[in-house]
């Protein structure tokens, strides 16, 4: 009897940091996996580290915030890997300034990626996971969903990205469908380094001082959050929807 066909995962923001760690996850779990990311070049790291672990992965480049491209690169993904039925919104981008000195521009990319981004590939999404009945949305919040000075722009996204969560649980459970946000804590990435540049701070010294200030005693790192993806994504998360976890180290609501 042949094997059926892996279940297709898609993970946006996957080049680098927490996605290109969910996407070898979920790879490891069994998923085929397309790395989505603006730039396909900039794939090829995460694709080749599947691929090496005898897992199949697709890199695709695509504007999140892009009709266009989103559907170009969903229609790609069903087409070569087979219909999407996970989908991990991870992609973003910071533009932190305090409310006074913020630009339109600066509110309008983050939004862009974060807001119109997870909508964008939700809706090109939801229709395959329809048809099989089947399916598992995580959208990437944050804990500066709670407020956080100078991320006027970040936090609001942050926060809407839990109401869209909850609704997408409402409208689509009935197709077997759910979906779930993770509000990650402080986290060592390439975006988390560059905000202690930004600020004029020693990498070494920030990660520490942040430490200190986390119950667990200690930074997350990208594995962590690859790691409750892992669960809500489960065949044994099928009754877990429409909750926000907030993967920080300690209590944070």
């Amino acid at each position: 009897m042949s094997e059926s066909p892996a279940r297709v995962a898609i993970v946006t923001g996957a080049a680098r940091g927490i996605g290109a760690a969910t996407a070898l996850r979920l790879a490891a779990d069994g998923f085929a996996v397309a790395v989505l990311d603006l730039d396909e070049s900039s794939t090829a790291g995460t694709v080749q580290a599947i691929e090496a672990a005898g897992g199949r992965a697709l890199g695709v480049g695509a504007d999140v915030g892009d009709a266009e491209q989103v559907q170009a690169a969903v229609d790609r993904i069903a087409a070569e890997l087979g219909p999407p039925v996970v989908l991990v919104n991870n992609a973003g981008v910071t533009r932190d300034n305090m409310l006074f000195k913020m630009t339109d521009a600066d509110w309008d990319l983050v939004m862009h990626v974060h807001l119109r981004g997870s909508f964008l590939m939700t809706r090109a999404c939801q229709k395959h996971m329809v048809d099989a009945k089947w399916g598992r949305v995580v959208n990437l919040s944050s804990t500066s969903a709670l407020g956080n000075r100078g991320q006027a722009n970040y936090a609001t996204a942050k926060a809407g990205l839990q109401g869209f969560t909850k609704t997408l649980a409402i409208e689509l459970g009935k197709f077997g469908v759910t979906a779930n946000a993770i509000a990650p804590g402080f986290i060592q990435t390439e975006m988390t380094r560059a905000t202690a540049e930004r600020i004029g701070r020693d990498w070494e010294e920030y990660v520490a001082e942040r430490a200190a200030a986390i119950p667990v005693a200690r930074a997350g790192v990208p594995e962590d959050i690859a790691h409750t993806v892992s669960f809500f994504v489960s065949e044994g998360a099928g009754f877990v929807s429409g909750q926000v976890v907030y993967v920080a180290g300690g209590p944070r609501t």
